[in-house]
């Protein structure tokens, strides 16, 4: 267990990239999002409207600007520590349920940020002007409960991911990532195939759980294949 915490405090020696990257990126699309709407009531948009907050709460910047960092968070988290773990005693076990822990709490640690953002954004009637950054569709739509569960389950999918890429080119070098992105794709592919002549019914019956399921068995696969991966590679 003490090379599992060890594991997670050499993650979070960056700091800066585990702590506060995350909240430059969110206040960033903030600031966007905010010039955006700006633009549209200049336009002749009405703040407050139907169809003014309809089209502000699908607004997705925020998934799409975190999850790109994140699979990259995820990625060199596991590329540029694994060799120093293993030189100060870690076991390959030891370092990928450590590795685990640490997407865990940073996954944590940004729900509670966008949580507390989301409550400020409703208890200002969105910031005073009508301006929806958080109270989106992406996010739960207002729902802390469900901002929770998204957020947390996005970011630790998002970090998993990118560390079994990661872990696949500390095995394999620049072919790994590429067969398991070549794998993925077919995958997908398939999938499409299969559901195609079923995908009215699928809609019809669809529930948010099974987001949820799927990202679940997405991080339990990234986790195994990170250490199958990991547990035959050669320390460069």
């Amino acid at each position: 267990m003490s090379t599992v915490i060890a594991t997670v405090k050499l993650h979070t020696n960056q700091r800066e990239q585990s702590l506060l990257v995350p909240l430059y990126i969110t206040g960033t699309v903030a600031v966007i999002s905010v010039l955006i709407s700006l633009v549209f009531w200049r336009s002749g948009s009405i703040p407050g409207t139907d169809e003014w907050i309809q089209g502000s709460q699908f607004n997705p910047g925020i998934g799409y600007a975190l999850v790109g960092f994140l699979v990259y968070a995820g990625v060199a988290a596991v590329a540029t520590t694994f060799p120093f773990a293993l030189s100060l005693g870690t076991s390959r076990r030891a370092f990928t349920a450590g590795t685990l822990l640490w997407q865990a709490l940073t996954a944590a640690y940004i729900a509670l940020i966008l949580l507390v953002l989301l409550g400020v954004e409703l208890a200002t009637d969105h910031w005073f002007f009508g301006f929806y950054i958080f109270d989106i569709f992406l996010l739960g739509a207002g729902d802390p409960l469900r901002l929770l569960a998204i957020v947390f389950l996005g970011v630790l999918t998002s970090l998993s991911v990118g560390g079994v890429f990661a872990a696949a080119w500390v095995r394999f070098g620049a072919r790994g990532p590429q067969f398991i992105a070549a794998g993925l794709v077919l995958v997908i592919l398939v999938a499409v195939l299969v559901a195609i002549p079923s995908f009215a019914a699928l809609a019809a019956a669809f529930e948010l759980w099974w987001l949820a399921a799927l990202a679940g068995g997405v991080i339990l696969l990234s986790s195994a294949g990170s250490w199958l991966l990991l547990r035959r590679a050669i320390v460069r």
